[in-house]
């Protein structure tokens, strides 16, 4: 479970807002694999990702906005982040997910942890 701690805040209540935000979903992710009682779980990751996707590209474009907004000089290679994890999230194969559900939760689950805590505290705390 990611549990949202000060240190994540980057001092930008809409982009911390929206950072909360990922973090449910993620943690949606969580509830699933922890389900001992589902044995097909692929339409709840299928939500999941799909809710991830929707959420990330408003999220990112917001950011983006509000860098633009700002001038930030590291635009362009923040922008390559972003554009980075929308491509992971378009590579997820869901029939792969169907066959073999609990390893691609937790693939999944390990991709996103690792991408939204670095991007967070060694990219988007730079942000100002």
């Amino acid at each position: 479970m990611l549990v949202w701690k000060p240190e994540y805040s980057i001092g930008i209540y809409l982009i911390d807002k929206q950072h909360k935000y990922l973090f449910e979903i993620i943690n949606s992710a969580f509830e699933l694999l922890k389900d001992d009682l589902s044995v097909d779980k692929y339409d709840g990751i299928t939500l999941t990702i799909q809710d991830l996707y929707q959420y990330a590209k408003y999220h990112l474009v917001t950011e983006e906005k509000y860098m633009i907004s700002i001038n930030y000089k590291e635009y362009s290679s923040h922008k390559a982040d972003h554009d980075n994890f929308i491509l992971y999230l378009n590579k997820i194969n869901l029939e792969q997910v169907e066959e073999d559900s609990q390893k691609h939760i937790k693939d999944i689950l390990s991709f996103l942890l690792n991408w939204l805590l670095d991007h967070i505290l060694l990219k988007d705390k730079l942000i100002k």
